[in-house]
């Protein structure tokens, strides 16, 4: 009994201002494409029954084309592999604020997948031994949560659901998508299950012996430079899906090829450059990308600078680095205030990015517009007309 474990697809995530020739977000294809490579990959595994635990669109209204796209990859799987159950639950993203609202997910039902989109479900696959306790976002969020215990005599009793788990996440959340359902670790009940497949967290991670987190197919986070750190501090690099084998009680990482690379550079401490210097610095740092700038994604941090020396600084070069880049992010970030010490002294002041993010953060905004974005593409914003 082998299980595919997918999480976190996102159909429908953009980002950045690019499109493709055919007039489509760029990210919004690069999602796409590893949508389609992590269900290449699975037909060739032919696994018994796939798995695929929440965050299928990364909003609850997807376009028409993210629908579509969505129907012919598990029309793909329904074909190739017509005796393997494949099981969807509904994660945070594309959960409707509405219980009148009906939910997108439904339309996968006319190909034969079993969707959980309110309620738990437990789906029984006598033919292989498996039974699959299917819990969506509303089911844990409500307070009426369903008991996450095993039932019956099927020897695979498999739990999948999309939440969070306490100690798990970074202490920088700000790679988290907020919004998950929380876990209690004694709410698992993981030493009955043959499996617990978890969707919500974005990077691939164990939490306990077979119990994980399958991490998103893209980088689709508000903050992909710090989910690239979590990567790091994981032990695990880019990224993939999982196929578990149940009698073996063995889990095997696959990966998916990325369509482009993502770099955060090593950052320049500016403290005694005069700009001219800080020019070929930041030309160096940028020459290091494998392959060049084209069509990457790329970060590099300058501290410690000045005001007037960012003013003074070759722009016409640093918008010729950004046209070529798909996204070249360039933070100048000034000089830490000094600290006082002694009784009644004040703290650090607030950098003003730090009070507009704060602001942003606390503002009331539209039901469909994601804060996390939000905040994000207005500190940006700020920052490059600071530059």
């Amino acid at each position: 009994m082998r299980l595919a474990h997918l999480a976190d697809p996102h159909l429908g995530f953009r980002q950045f201002h690019r499109q493709t020739p055919a007039g489509i977000n760029q990210r919004e294809a690069d999602v796409a494409h590893a949508f389609r490579a992590a269900i290449d990959g699975v037909l060739a595994e032919r696994p018994d029954a796939i798995l695929v635990a929440g965050d299928l669109f990364h909003a609850v209204r997807p376009t028409n084309a993210a629908i579509v796209f969505a129907f012919r990859q598990f029309q793909r799987l329904r074909e190739a592999l017509p005796n393997a159950p494949v099981i969807l639950i509904a994660g945070n993203h594309d959960t409707p604020r509405s219980s009148e609202t009906g939910s997108i997910l439904r339309l996968f039902e006319e190909l034969g997948v079993d969707v959980a989109t309110d309620r738990a479900r437990r789906l029984a696959y006598p033919e292989l031994g498996l039974s699959v306790l299917a819990v969506p976002h509303q089911a844990l969020a409500g307070e009426d949560r369903p008991a996450l215990v095993p039932e019956g005599h099927l020897p695979h009793q498999v739990l999948m659901l999309h939440g969070e788990v306490p100690g798990i996440f970074p202490v920088d959340r700000t790679s988290v998508e907020y919004g998950g359902a929380v876990l209690q670790i004694a709410d698992l009940h993981a030493g009955d299950w043959s499996y617990v497949a978890l969707g919500h967290y974005h990077v691939q991670r164990e939490v306990m012996p077979r119990v994980w987190y399958a991490g998103a197919l893209e980088y689709v986070s508000s903050n992909v430079w710090g989910e690239i750190r979590d990567e790091a501090i994981q032990g695990t690099s880019g990224k993939g899906w999982l196929i578990i084998d149940l009698p073996a009680g063995t889990v095997s990482r696959r990966s998916i090829p990325p369509v482009r690379s993502i770099h955060d550079l090593r950052s320049i401490d500016a403290a005694t450059m005069a700009p001219a210097d800080l020019d070929l610095a930041i030309a160096a740092r940028l020459g290091e990308v494998p392959g060049g700038l084209a069509n990457q994604v790329v970060r590099l941090v300058v501290r410690n600078v000045s005001r007037h020396v960012v003013r003074e600084l070759d722009h016409l070069a640093q918008r010729a680095a950004r046209a070529e880049a798909l996204h070249l992010q360039l933070e100048f970030r000034r000089p830490e205030p000094q600290r006082s010490t002694g009784v009644g002294a004040p703290g650090r002041r607030q950098t003003l990015p730090e009070m507009v993010g704060d602001f942003l953060a606390q503002r009331t905004l539209p039901p469909d517009l994601e804060r996390d974005r939000f905040v994000q593409e207005g500190v940006a914003l700020l920052r490059e007309d600071e530059a």
